[in-house]
């Protein structure tokens, strides 16, 4: 792709307005623009990394047999009301009424909605279990909108359900959903913890948030360092597997602010693996048992003629906050260097051409690297501009593609300039940069590829 057919609309400072360093980028970077408080239109970079994280998240809940479904974004009152959190949610949530005077609402999250859903079609314990999710725009009523995306109106979201018949077996899927998360993030490349963590409006007595560490979090923080060096690689989809894995994050301290106990952490962690800071929180679960099913009447046929309501969990991530969380934990604010994970990364790789007015022979070579890398299902971004060099090194560093090529004199015969976006520069054929760059994507076998769009011909 031709940067000067692209809609990147690069600031060439920070909007004032915005304070953490996701916002600062998304807004300079041309990722995002505000449409009123709290509520952003995605433009094609930011839309570009945020459909790749959706589609890491879609595979990961595949991989323990969710299923997927897509419910309304508008839901009807009746239903709330009968789990009796219509009058006590709050205003975060935004009520209308339709042209026939009907209650309306614009979902927050989707407990009801997919439990109605259930109660309707499944009648016996035979079906269960199921895991259902769906990959929906939510809508909050936030009071004090702020920090761009990551604590917006409007926010795209993923969240799962499961209906199971005994707390054994919802404690199985819980642990599924716990297992996800955690292959979830990784694939994103960010260390997410879970922790202990209240339930809030959703209910429950069993909860974990998964944070990621970052200065700029709203969520406080009380850990054992030991817990960062817990992996669950070796985790199957079987119930003893899942449950050793959960106890094994679990015997490790590891709590949000609402959760903290001071004397329980100083007792139970020794002083040099205390950890106390701050983090952004990227999914949350939920074990309620029948908290929903029951006000609902969703019950199953149990053997020997016998009817029970069904235990229920919920589970959420959230997607285009993710992309927020990533430029936290990656962007070089100092040196104004942001390099994207190779698996969400808008372009795999930047071609930076040094054009001389009366010679297009870098551009020429671009768009026929550019062809070779296609064939190669290498996505690549070529800066055609005619800027100055400088210009166009620090804008390809905001824009974050992991790897460059630089298109200038010391590109002689077979070798190229070629560098992690960032890092040092290498001379390298072409056929050495594509293995580095395959090897990369092989890391990840699962990455979802983005189509690139047409071949860009050669300059003349």
């Amino acid at each position: 792709m031709l940067l000067s057919n692209s809609f990147i609309p690069i600031l060439k400072n920070n909007p004032s307005e915005a304070k953490i360093k996701s916002h600062q980028l998304m807004l300079r970077v041309g990722m995002i623009k505000q449409a009123s408080a709290g509520i952003y239109s995605w433009l094609p970079l930011g839309f570009k990394v945020m459909k790749k994280i959706e589609q890491i998240v879609r595979e990961e809940q595949n991989k323990i047999g969710a299923q997927e479904i897509l419910m309304p974004t508008i839901q009807s009152s009746e239903i709330w009301k009968e789990s009796g959190r219509y009058d006590d949610y709050g205003e975060e949530m935004l009520r209308i009424t339709d042209r026939q005077n009907r209650e309306m609402l614009y979902g927050p999250t989707n407990e009801e909605q997919v439990t109605e859903i259930f109660r309707s079609s499944i009648k016996s314990y035979k079906s269960l279990p199921q895991l259902m999710y769906h990959i929906q725009w939510k809508f909050r009523d936030e009071i004090r909108p702020r920090f761009g995306i990551m604590r917006g109106r409007e926010f795209y979201m993923k969240d799962a359900y499961s209906f199971d018949v005994s707390d054994e077996e919802a404690f199985f899927s819980y642990n599924k959903f716990f297992l996800s998360y955690l292959k979830t993030f990784k694939r994103l490349d960010l260390t997410a913890i879970p922790m202990a963590a209240d339930t809030g409006p959703i209910g429950g007595n069993l909860s974990h948030e998964f944070i990621i560490l970052a200065d700029t979090g709203e969520s406080k923080i009380f850990t054992d360092k030991r817990i960062f060096d817990l992996n669950s690689d070796d985790t199957q989809l079987e119930k003893s597997s899942l449950e050793e894995m959960r106890k094994k994050y679990e015997q490790f301290y590891a709590v949000t602010d609402e959760k903290f106990n001071k004397d329980e952490f100083e007792k139970i962690v020794s002083k040099e693996n205390q950890l106390i800071t701050k983090g952004i929180e990227v999914g949350h679960i939920f074990y309620f048992g029948d908290k929903y099913s029951k006000p609902m009447n969703a019950s199953v046929d149990l053997p020997g003629g016998k009817k029970d309501f069904v235990k229920m969990g919920s589970y959420g991530i959230g997607v285009s906050r993710l992309v927020g969380a990533i430029i936290e934990a990656k962007y070089d604010e100092k040196n104004e260097i942001m390099k994207w994970p190779l698996s969400v990364a808008p372009y795999d790789i930047a071609l930076i051409p040094m054009i001389n007015k009366n010679d297009n022979s870098a551009l020429v070579k671009a768009n026929n690297i550019y062809s070779e890398l296609l064939k190669n299902n290498i996505d690549a971004l070529i800066d055609d501009t005619d800027e100055n060099f400088s210009s166009k090194i620090k804008k390809m560093n905001l824009i974050g593609a992991p790897y460059q090529i630089i298109i200038g004199k010391k590109s002689e015969g077979d070798l190229l300039e070629f560098k992690e976006t960032g890092g040092e520069t290498q001379n390298l054929p072409l056929n050495k940069i594509i293995e580095i760059i395959r090897q990369d994507q092989a890391t990840n076998p699962d990455q979802p590829r983005c189509h690139p769009g047409r071949v860009v011909g050669a300059a003349t």
